[in-house]
């Protein structure tokens, strides 16, 4: 099945306080993922504190990993600025169970 990078940028400025206010539900919902997250954690700012996310999830399609990535809290409650979805392939210490 493919793989997709769903690329996502904090609001300047407010998102890190959304992020702290929703971490509890949007690490629920990366363990409710399952076997569909492969790989996910926060791209961090200057003084290290989480700036975005990056998650890769596999999905049958574009618009499937759009579907997924939708139901992310932190997307539901403002975090980010800008989410991509872009295909993605593991071509390099790629892990048997990919």
């Amino acid at each position: 099945m493919p793989l997709f990078a769903v690329i996502c940028t904090d609001k300047p400025g407010e998102g890190l306080a959304l992020r702290k206010a929703n971490r509890e539900f949007h690490l629920k919902w990366l363990d409710d993922l399952g076997d569909v997250l492969k790989a996910a954690g926060p791209f961090l700012d200057e003084e290290g504190n989480p700036a975005g996310s990056l998650l890769i999830i596999e999905a049958e399609s574009l618009e499937e990993a759009g579907r997924i990535a939708g139901q992310d809290p932190y997307r539901a409650a403002g975090v980010f600025e800008k989410v991509e979805i872009r295909p993605w392939k593991w071509l390099v210490k790629k892990p048997q169970w990919v």
